[in-house]
């Protein structure tokens, strides 16, 4: 799939801004199938799956060479990104909601199963580390700011970058730098 670079522009912060002119990611793609957290069933609902044009350009890119790499591998699910126009996107939404996500730049991504099954991992030894791990090499190596990861799935990669925290056992959760005008 290629990305079209429609002017995307993600305003203020990730927990407090909006997204204008975004794209929708769609449902499933080659590399990936999305996955609604909330109702535990693919695929997403189309108004929790929006972006700037940068982040799909980015997740994109990171999941056809993720798959390159790992033929093997199932397509990788792919969780919340922002509401169509961003803004607050919390508990009023299903779940524990999101602090951040709001405009455009940030992105969940399911954990890959030791067991290759295309559901997110219920516990952390259900979790493919390898697997993983590459992911989180493959989004540092594109430029994310920040891979936040959980705190028991023993993750690496540069301190400023990959950080550890809660309720992160099950994805990885991606921000990416606001492109340049």
């Amino acid at each position: 799939m290629e990305v079209p670079r429609i002017g995307s522009r993600a305003i203020g912060r990730p927990t407090k801004g909006r997204l204008v002119n975004g794209l929708q990611l769609p449902a499933t793609g080659p590399d990936w199938v999305t996955w609604d957290p909330i109702l535990h069933r693919a695929p997403n609902r189309p108004w929790r799956r929006w972006g700037t044009d940068a982040l799909l350009a980015h997740l994109v890119g990171v999941l056809r060479s993720y798959r390159a790499a790992n033929p093997a591998a199932p397509p990788v699910l792919v969780g919340d990104l922002s509401r169509p126009f961003g803004g607050v996107f919390d508990e009023r939404f299903g779940g524990l909601g999101h602090a951040s996500h709001q405009n455009g730049l940030d992105v969940d991504v399911i954990y890959p199963r030791a067991d290759r099954a295309v559901l997110p991992p219920r516990r952390v030894r259900e979790v493919d580390r390898r697997l993983a791990q590459d992911l989180v090499d493959r989004f540092v190596a594109a430029g994310a700011r920040f891979v936040f990861v959980g705190t028991r799935v023993r993750l690496t990669g540069p301190a400023r970058v990959v950080q550890a925290i809660p309720h992160h056992n099950d994805h990885l959760h991606v921000r990416i730098r606001p492109p340049r005008r």
